[in-house]
């Protein structure tokens, strides 16, 4: 199969989110007994959803974290402190619901889908989903990390998971990811996208002495220089100098915006991934929601090219997809406030007083 172009034809499907629908939300919330715009973001996450949705009623549940397992090769420079075997390890560990992310996520009776695109290593846990496209990417400091056609691979497997969800009547989709070493990828991707510097885009992912980041920062600027990648293809980016799990993710993104759920992006990694997908096709932005401010330094870059602003600053860095869980709550709020709370009219209160001051920055 030539995925691909398979691909292409996919992306011309995507359309930007109902903007009468969003107009008719719009004008709901200014119906509920409250000070016009009083619930902040709230209001306009229903918004946004009710142009996901072309509903007032959006779903919110159920919510499904979709976590794109990969190795990569560039783990062979010395970028990561942490072992290849860890990736297999906690991906296995996510179905037992004992990792963070699967931790709060079984809490809260969301589904977790554990997916492996790229482990390297063996393990024995059918409930990982096994999609794997090869057993980790190359070494992208001496070569390009996969083929074209295993990225498009990639990215296509991504977009039928989020169909699957679709089918399976998910209601919204949070995207997360397991792979030791993929700050590394990330970052060379967002730099490869952007055209920052290196050091404007790199953090030490799980933790890493200061020679062990310096080296980090070397062998990204030195794959630059050698792959040369493309900032107009994303395709060629992923392809050079990112890895499977990123390719994967952003497909799951695709796929969002191709049948209409809302999609959570969690951290650094899944923030590149989703930005990768705006590159691809810019009506996704449409259906992304940021959940948590990451720690990495790459991650405001990426948002920012986004043109979205994550909701929760509380320090984290994970990954994993742990910001979504969370995520999904201010979620459901935004949608219960809407849908609970009484208008003006069902409230028996006359709003005339409020006539001076609608659509003035009078707050």
């Amino acid at each position: 199969m030539n995925y691909e172009e398979m691909l292409r034809r996919e992306l011309t499907l995507i359309t930007p989110a109902d903007e009468g629908a969003m107009a008719r939300a719009a004008v709901y919330q200014g119906t509920l007994a409250k000070p016009p715009g009083s619930l902040g973001e709230l209001e306009n996450i229903y918004i946004r959803l009710c142009g996901i949705t072309g509903t007032l009623a959006p779903g919110y549940t159920p919510c499904r974290i979709i976590v794109l397992c990969a190795d990569n090769g560039v783990v062979e420079e010395g970028v990561s402190v942490t072992p290849r075997s860890v990736t297999a390890a906690q991906a296995v560990n996510m179905t037992r619901h004992c990792t963070g992310m699967s931790a709060m996520a079984h809490h809260f009776g969301d589904q977790v889908q554990v997916v492996d695109v790229g482990i390297a290593d063996e393990y024995h846990c059918p409930e990982i989903v096994n999609r794997k496209i090869r057993p980790g990417t190359r070494n992208l400091a001496r070569e390009p990390a996969m083929t074209r056609q295993e990225t498009a691979q990639a990215i296509w497997t991504g977009m039928e998971l989020a169909r699957r969800a679709k089918a399976e009547g998910v209601a919204v989709l949070g995207v997360g990811e397991m792979g030791i070493g993929n700050t590394t990828t990330s970052s060379a991707v967002l730099a490869a996208l952007t055209g920052l510097p290196v050091e404007a885009v790199t953090g030490r992912g799980g933790g890493m002495t200061d020679a062990g980041f310096l080296r980090k920062k070397q062998v990204i600027t030195r794959a630059l220089a050698l792959h040369r990648p493309d900032k107009n293809d994303a395709l060629d980016v992923l392809s050079k100098v990112g890895g499977l799990d990123l390719a994967a993710m952003c497909g799951v993104f695709l796929g969002a915006g191709r049948y209409g759920l809302p999609a959570v992006i969690d951290g650094f990694i899944s923030v590149v991934a989703a930005l990768c997908a705006y590159r691809l096709c810019p009506a996704v932005g449409d259906y992304l929601f940021a959940s948590h401010l990451s720690r990495e330094v790459g991650y405001t870059a990426a948002i920012e090219e986004l043109g979205l602003a994550p909701w929760l600053h509380l320090g984290m860095r994970l990954g994993e997809g742990s910001g979504c869980p969370i995520a999904f709550r201010v979620l459901e709020a935004a949608c219960a406030a809407a849908r609970g709370m009484a208008t003006f009219e069902g409230a028996a209160i006359d709003d005339s007083y409020l006539n001076e001051i609608r659509g003035k920055d009078c707050f």
